[in-house]
């Protein structure tokens, strides 16, 4: 990975960027068009970034002003520990900076916040055809062997 890469924490004045990034991460989960997210859960999640009462935070990758990629997590308790666990729950690079080191930076990047506030796991999902995106999870993490359940209410 190139050294001008930057991991930052995201800011106000990133909304135009990091918008058709968020936009590209739910259409690659088929959120778009009709199936796509209320614009209210965009406006919340955007907010919720800058809500020092809210564990949810964002990091983007940089490159010459130009934003390359994201990444979503929190924080949360658990009952099987007593440190924190830092949930990765969104990460997303622009197809056209893939394979180059972008998503591992914003993984790493994660692993160092959530290290500084005393997590002592992060942890995260994808769907099971996200070949591409495997590849690299195999490389910075451990599969735990878990299947996830759920049911919308």
């Amino acid at each position: 990975m190139p050294g001008d890469l930057t991991i930052r924490f995201v800011t106000r004045q990133d909304y135009a960027q990091w918008l058709p990034l968020w936009d590209g991460y739910n259409t690659f989960y088929g959120r778009s068009g009709p199936t796509a997210l209320a614009p209210e859960i965009t406006a919340m999640t955007w907010a919720r970034f800058f809500d020092a009462y809210e564990p949810v935070h964002a990091l983007v990758a940089e490159r010459g002003g130009k934003l390359l990629g994201l990444t979503h997590y929190l924080f949360h308790r658990s009952t099987t520990m007593i440190e924190p666990n830092c949930y990765l729950q969104d990460l997303f690079t622009d197809p056209a900076a893939r394979v180059r080191g972008v998503g591992r930076a914003l993984i790493n990047g994660v692993y160092d916040q959530a290290k500084r506030a005393g997590c002592s796991r992060v942890y995260w999902q994808t769907h099971e055809t996200n070949h591409t995106a495997m590849q690299l999870y195999d490389k910075v993490a451990e599969r735990s062997g878990f299947v996830v359940y759920r049911k919308m209410l």
